[in-house]
């Protein structure tokens, strides 16, 4: 078995051409001068590719320890002989983004919702009050991850990081019986995190980027459920707001930058406040996500989620690129989330 998720690997690197790899390993700066010493600190705080670079400022590689802004002018610029880092047409960057593949949620109807499942190199939120399935659909993608689906997408591993402790490894039993996989290789390739503070949240996507760099290729797919539950709790009050509010921006312009450079896709849930002001507005449903502005513009895709009757859930586009507004209607099963019986 180890040996053809390598070679489906393999051919994967040749298909993507040599000169622009999709990982550029950041050991690759040694033949442009940089010592071996510098490439290790820039890797212990999780840039491992060359683009790793191009995606991160010159202030806070000068925070590197042991980096002088000598040091980061000569890095940034071999980075930048290595990369294109001018623009491309639209029919190039087309071509890439052929590259981006979707992994199914289980239900057909909701695939098509999203345009053939949650999507790489973005970040797809779902937000929805308790009960709405969220944690269902982390759990169902768990699995549905792993297997070859679509447009030759090959299966692929899944870290689930968890912070409000609703992660149960029997629920991907169950939903691995649904699918036919065998119990223990569907809970080999999850790779679990229970992280206890917004900043441990914030190291372990450090460990997340290594991983990734690791065994290029190999993983599909981050999930956090849910963002910003520990981020309401580490702040609290309005005096605290502006601070939260910068460390969830820093937080998820890292997810972005990782979904965009291991070609990745990034699943999170979010909670649902009441909003005090919208009995004034008449509004119908005087819910709102939590995280304001910087998380609305940092998610590529919205995802509303509510209830439905009985095991029914529904969903709803709330924003997104490409996708119009829609609704799906999905049920939530032993076997996770599945199309909606009528």
């Amino acid at each position: 078995m180890k040996a053809t998720g390598d070679q489906v690997v393999e051919d994967d690197a040749s298909f993507q051409d040599d000169e622009e790899s999709f990982f550029q390993d950041i050991d690759l700066l040694q033949k442009h001068g940089i010592n071996m010493a510098d490439i290790k600190k820039m890797k212990s705080v999780g840039i491992c590719t060359v683009k790793g670079i191009q995606m991160t400022t010159r202030k806070a590689l000068c925070n590197i320890k042991g980096l002088s802004e000598a040091k980061v002018e000569k890095i940034k610029e071999a980075a930048g002989k290595m990369l294109s880092v001018g623009f491309q047409t639209a029919f190039e960057y087309s071509v890439k983004r052929k590259q981006v593949f979707h992994i199914t949620t289980g239900s057909q109807e909701f695939d098509k919702l999203l345009g053939g499942g949650i999507e790489s190199m973005a970040i797809t939120e779902a937000f929805g009050e308790f009960r709405t399935g969220k944690t269902q659909l982390s759990h169902t993608l768990c699995v549905t991850a792993q297997l070859p689906g679509e447009d030759g997408y090959s299966g692929g591993k899944i870290i689930f990081i968890d912070t409000e402790n609703t992660f149960r490894p029997d629920r991907l039993r169950d939903i691995a019986d649904r699918f036919n996989v065998d119990h223990d290789a569907v809970l080999d390739n999850v790779l679990y995190a229970r992280a206890y503070t917004s900043e441990h949240q914030m190291e372990l996507l450090d460990f997340v980027a290594a991983k990734f760099h690791e065994e290029g290729g190999v993983f599909k797919l981050l999930i956090i459920d849910s963002i910003m539950a520990l981020f309401r709790v580490d702040f609290s009050g309005r005096g605290e707001l502006a601070e939260r509010q910068q460390k969830l921006a820093q937080m998820l312009s890292r997810l972005q930058k990782i979904s965009e450079e291991y070609n990745v896709a990034v699943f999170v849930t979010n909670q649902m406040t009441a909003d005090p002001g919208a009995g004034m507005t008449f509004q119908a449903d005087p819910k709102k996500p939590i995280g304001g502005h910087i998380l609305a513009h940092a998610s590529t895709t919205r995802l509303s989620l509510r209830k439905g009757r009985g095991e029914m859930r529904i969903a709803k586009i709330f924003d997104s690129p490409d996708m119009p507004e829609n609704e799906a209607t999905f049920s939530i099963t032993a076997g996770g989330v599945a199309d909606a019986k009528e």
